[in-house]
């Protein structure tokens, strides 16, 4: 009689990465092999879970305002936000954002708390799923007649204009809009609302790339690293060429080279 040989460890660290349940048969399955390769990964595996368990919970309490407003009829909900505004250059921008009541992409937050490559892997994930989107871009010549509040009020109603659907309510980030559509203002609302934190990912995420373009038309200040704000390559850029067109007038100390 032959034995069926084993599965090797990297085979079974294939088969435990599809494990979603902790009642999965495989535990029970190699709970008792003696390799100690084996014990570790299902440690990992139960430990994997556990954090995934966590993020789903904390993913339901950021619905919590969409569930909110759905309870009291409310249909199309908006979450906006925006980013750029302390930069010394480029414009500001804005993000409005419907999605569906199933939307599941778990990882979805404050696009302050996640990376570089975090954000770029969600923009495209949320962009797929997402019911409506729309982006709201206020110039740094705008900022300089209108002030950077009243700018990111502009930014943010363009962007609920450019929505292709009609939202009934509106989740801000510590904003309100002159909008005749009802809104609600969240103090740290990318971390409280899923949609919110949706329009932050994608207002980041497309503006980082404008400045990317914008680091082409005018290299020198390093707006790819910096996104606009004051660094120390972005000021000494600023002491070797002076302004450049898409630098905010009134905001020092790019305001200091034209007193």
């Amino acid at each position: 009689m032959t034995l069926s040989k084993a599965p090797s460890i990297s085979t079974l660290r294939q088969a435990f990465k599809m494990v979603t349940s902790t009642n999965d048969s495989l535990f029970n399955q190699y709970a008792d092999d003696p390799r100690v390769g084996v014990q570790r990964l299902i440690q990992a595996t139960h430990q994997r879970l556990a954090k995934l368990a966590v993020e789903k919970r904390a993913f339901k309490q950021r619905f919590f305002y969409e569930q909110q407003a759905r309870q009291k009829g409310y249909q199309c909900i908006a979450g906006i936000d925006e980013v750029g505004r302390g930069p010394l250059a480029g414009p500001v921008v804005s993000c409005a954002i419907v999605l569906p009541a199933d939307f599941d992409v778990i990882e979805v937050n404050d696009s302050k708390q996640l990376s570089d490559h975090q954000r770029e892997t969600l923009y495209p994930q949320i962009l797929n799923e997402a019911v409506s989107v729309g982006i709201g871009v206020v110039s740094n010549q705008q900022i300089d007649q209108l002030n950077i509040y009243q700018a990111t009020r502009v930014a943010m109603l363009t962007a609920v204009k450019q929505l292709q659907v009609h939202p009934d309510q509106l989740l801000i980030d510590a904003m309100q809009i002159d909008s005749p559509i009802p809104q609600l203002k969240l103090i740290h609302g990318d971390a409280k609302s899923v949609s919110i934190g949706a329009a932050s990912i994608v207002a980041k995420v497309f503006r980082d790339h404008l400045m990317q373009t914008y680091d082409v038309m005018y290299p020198g200040y390093g707006f790819t690293h910096n996104a606009g704000y004051g660094t120390k390559a972005h000021l000494q850029g600023l002491d070797s060429l002076g302004p450049c067109p898409i630098h905010r007038q009134t905001f020092a100390p790019v305001s200091n080279y034209f007193n």
